[in-house]
């Protein structure tokens, strides 16, 4: 049931991403995406923008290619509304809108929209605390079953027979009643969280606003990919930043391996899964970076908050 349920949602979230994608600006006659380089760095120009851009440089490029996007139509970042009609459907009008709003409007009010973005992160984690809360518990309740477990594993070890493993089954299955543990809670935060990020990812490509600014002299717009091969080797601190803190974060949410695991090493686990995070982060945006950091510290306070309560129940 639980593996029916997952390939809805994952077929759900499918059709939600496939219906509106940024999609980037090509050089009808190159047929070469374009791209706008400053003095800064090089910033990839997407088609299907919600608002003009403000960057005068940014104006120029775009209204070199008027017959694919023509920016005087759209409405200025300060007076876009998630209702405006442009390239509308159901992913941007459930998603993508709302978060370009709200980043745009904490942006106007705290001045620099890194800072709203970092903000935002933030509101939202409060927003599903209740759910990260409940997956934190649930990571504590594991470790502190793992001698059971392991008795558990050690018992039926190098038995394949089906009695042997029904019965395996069933003795972990009421060790999870007794401890009150529920070894899936994680995947409904999984799901959540990732349309989130993708929004983020989608908001930020799609408002001149947020992808033109810079915070801390990092352009918000780019990728550390792209600004460290023209030079610009700063930009690796946020590469160091996304490993670091989730590698901490890895380490909080460790949990002992379940007996249908056991044949995985976890830490194997965990440090391809860091590897590929930092890899995936090159090409990454710094300003869905930024999202990304703030939001792994949040949950590395949170977690440690958890254990720091969780030791004082068991005591």
């Amino acid at each position: 049931m639980k593996k029916k349920i997952t390939r809805i949602l994952l077929i759900v979230f499918a059709v939600f991403i496939l219906t509106g994608c940024t999609t980037t600006l090509k050089d009808p006659k190159t047929k070469k995406v374009v791209t706008y380089e400053d003095d800064k760095v090089r910033i990839t120009l997407n088609q299907n923008i919600l608002c003009k851009p403000t960057n005068k440089g940014l104006v120029s490029k775009y209204n070199e290619y008027k017959k694919q996007i023509n920016i005087n139509k759209l409405p200025t970042c300060t007076k876009f509304k998630p209702s405006d009609a442009n390239y509308n459907n159901l992913w941007e009008t459930l998603i993508v809108k709302p978060l370009a709003w709200l980043t745009i409007k904490i942006g106007g009010l705290v001045k620099s929209y890194g800072i709203a973005l970092i903000i935002l992160s933030i509101l939202i984690r409060i927003l599903l605390a209740p759910f990260t809360k409940s997956t934190a518990e649930q990571s504590e309740k594991m470790k502190q079953i793992q001698p059971e477990m392991e008795r558990i594993n050690k018992k039926y070890e190098g038995k394949t027979d089906q009695a042997s493993m029904q019965a395996k089954s069933m003795e972990t299955m009421a060790l999870y009643k007794k401890y009150n543990v529920n070894p899936f809670s994680s995947c409904l935060f999984a799901l959540i969280q990732i349309p989130l990020l993708f929004g983020f990812l989608e908001a930020i490509n799609r408002v001149p606003v947020i992808f033109e600014e810079n915070l801390f002299g990092l352009v918000l717009g780019t990728t550390p990919l792209k600004a460290i091969t023209s030079g610009h080797v700063e930009y690796i601190i946020i590469v160091i930043l996304i490993g670091v803190t989730t590698y901490v974060s890895q380490k909080l949410n460790k949990t002992a391996p379940t007996p249908n695991s056991n044949d995985i090493n976890p830490n194997t686990m965990l440090n391809f899964m860091l590897v590929l995070i930092v890899f995936m982060s090159i090409n990454l945006s710094v300003a869905i970076s930024l999202y990304w950091i703030a939001s792994t510290l949040f949950t590395i306070v949170q977690n440690l908050l958890v254990k720091k309560f969780n030791k004082k129940e068991v005591k």
